[in-house]
């Protein structure tokens, strides 16, 4: 945990130093309750050229990914960690937070940020960073909200930290429920259906499989 809280900070100082405070204001570890739990956002950046959700991850090693993949796999002295693939992770923020606002997904950009000692090993989006997040952030120049409406944004990330008595520990708790739920997807929040495998050695066979799919994968055995 204490990796991950300076992992955050590192990240924290590293937006005030290259964002402008008057262009982007910055909100850090935002917890938004939802109908189907909590979700916990490191940093979020609400600008006239879009809402960032900036997602730190603290590690050391050989970092090996694929969007499409459920998990991404860390190797440190030939050891092997696998961890949860985190552009999957921002997607159900992204939502949660589209929600919220009440504002359209597509005004609101994922940037995950490694700052520990890493190297990618195979190829990654633009948006995931182990330098230059604020350089990255600043590339978006197409202003999608007014002032009207940054007032309102505002308004509303405002009331969420100033109303909100959620806890980290309520955020894990949360997390643990919603993972062991067998209705619901907790990715993205989208209801869980029955589904038949249709071609392959498992032809027949059924597992549980989001209604949100094609745009959410998530999956589990029944």
């Amino acid at each position: 945990m204490f990796k991950g809280w300076f992992g955050e900070k590192k990240t924290q100082f590293g937006l005030w130093l290259s964002l402008n405070r008057n262009v982007y204001r910055r909100y850090h570890d935002v917890i938004i309750p939802t109908d189907n739990g909590t979700a916990q956002l490191d940093h979020v950046l609400i600008s006239p050229f879009g809402i960032f959700i900036v997602e730190t991850k603290n590690l050391k090693g050989w970092i090996y990914g694929d969007p499409a993949q459920a998990r991404w796999t860390q190797v440190l002295f030939r050891e092997k960690n696998q961890f949860q693939n985190p552009l999957r992770q921002t997607y159900r923020q992204m939502k949660v937070l589209s929600e919220y606002l009440n504002v359209l997904e597509a005004t609101i950009h994922p940037v995950i940020a490694f700052v520990g000692d890493c190297q990618f090993k195979t190829e990654m989006p633009s948006n995931v960073r182990r330098s230059g997040v604020g350089g990255y952030i600043k590339s978006f120049t197409q202003v999608v909200f007014d002032e009207s409406q940054l007032k309102l944004i505002h308004f509303g990330m405002d009331r969420l930290t100033v109303a909100t008595d959620l806890s980290t520990s309520d955020h894990l708790r949360s997390l643990k429920e919603r993972h062991s739920s067998k209705t619901v997807c907790p990715r993205c929040g989208s209801n869980l259906v029955t589904r038949t495998v249709k071609r392959g050695r498992n032809e027949g066979s059924q597992f549980m499989g989001c209604r949100a799919y094609p745009k959410c994968h998530f999956t589990r055995d029944l």
